[in-house]
């Protein structure tokens, strides 16, 4: 196909272009638009390009004989030479094998009555001296649970406490969330006088439409001092909902969005949310499934620059700039509560109210 420097390319009709080309032309227009974007970080690793494999599977997948084919096929493939330019010399030297020293084996040799005595002993025996000695490699795997079983073993307890490992307490599990979801929306919807904390952490199945609605109850409930979510795969509209709800709630002093699937952008709008808010204390929001990236930490620290109220701030920065301008941030604020302590005066600012 010929270019031309004067060619309109909106005026071409496509159709009439691609009605004049071959079969063949049109399989490689196809798997040019396929390779257009390899590096989607989006998309699954075997989705990212084409497969050009022509030939239908034989059999299922074996590893152990991929690998061997594959050193089969290396160890044919002769070397390619490395030569010196214009002289023709192989680069480097030759290998050479080290010769390999066997060890010497040394005859050990006891007393006679030694001798006959290990050469007669039983298992049972040789585990006694072995447990006396504290050498319990002199044992084989075989011979410690045949000797334990049988009831000749004098020195059980030296012999156990030689072979057998260390037993650690087991650790019980962590108990379920019994929290009901339905039953304490309602409640922060109607204001509960007694509901003071919400902890939804570690429930799976809660929609990402529910936990909208919890952020949105906030925003009127004046009750709710601590609100916790944490491991309940929230994402991004849910972090957009909790900056919309810190911009006007007054009576949240804690907020943990830790371990969920917030990229970014979702963390930056909850941050700066704080610029209207002067009754949150303590925030949290590390281990999200992504890396935030240095961009989005030295944004963070200086919104937390700005911020005069918040005195907890849960988050391991992973460069040292933001890291240590953030604990600066956060070490004035608590100077500032102790200063207004001392004071005599109100510990937080009042409130902002919106005319």
């Amino acid at each position: 196909m010929l270019f031309k420097k004067n060619l309109n390319y909106r005026d071409v009709d496509e159709e009439e272009l691609l009605k004049k080309l071959s079969e063949e032309e049109l399989q490689r227009l196809e798997d040019e638009l396929e390779e257009l974007d390899p590096d989607n970080a989006l998309l699954p690793a075997g989705m990212r390009q084409k497969d050009q494999t022509k030939k239908k599977p034989t059999r299922t997948f074996q590893r152990e004989n991929l690998v061997a084919h594959l050193e089969k096929q290396a160890k044919e493939h002769p070397d390619k030479e490395d030569l010196v330019p214009f002289t023709g010399e192989k680069r480097g030297k030759v290998f050479i094998p080290k010769d390999m020293v066997e060890p010497i084996m040394e005859n050990v040799s006891l007393e006679p009555e030694l001798e006959e005595a290990l050469a007669n002993a039983s298992d049972a025996e040789i585990c006694d001296i072995a447990a006396i000695l504290g050498m319990h490699t002199l044992m084989s795997n075989q011979q410690y649970y045949e000797a334990l079983a049988s009831s000749n073993i004098v020195n059980k307890q030296g012999l156990n406490s030689v072979v057998q490992c260390t037993q650690y307490k087991p650790v019980p599990d962590e108990q379920p969330n019994s929290t009901d979801v339905e039953e304490t929306l309602l409640r922060m919807q109607r204001n509960d006088p007694d509901l003071l904390e919400v902890n939804l952490n570690n429930i799976k199945n809660i929609p990402v439409k529910t936990l909208k609605a919890f952020a949105e109850s906030l925003i009127e409930n004046t009750v709710v001092e601590r609100f916790s979510m944490v491991g309940t795969r929230s994402n991004n509209p849910v972090a957009f909902a909790l900056a919309e709800m810190l911009k006007v709630n007054t009576t949240l002093k804690s907020l943990n969005i830790e371990s969920n699937f917030i990229t970014g952008t979702g963390i930056l709008a909850l941050i700066a949310s704080l610029q209207s808010n002067t009754t949150l204390q303590e925030l949290k929001i590390d281990n999200q499934s992504q890396p935030l990236g240095n961009k989005v930490e030295m944004e963070i620290a200086s919104m937390l620059e700005k911020n005069t109220t918040l005195l907890k701030f849960g988050y391991h920065f992973t460069q040292q700039g933001p890291r240590l301008r953030g604990s600066n941030a956060m070490m004035n604020n608590n100077d500032l509560v102790r200063k207004r302590r001392l004071e005599g005066g109100p510990i937080f600012p009042k409130c902002r109210t919106s005319v």
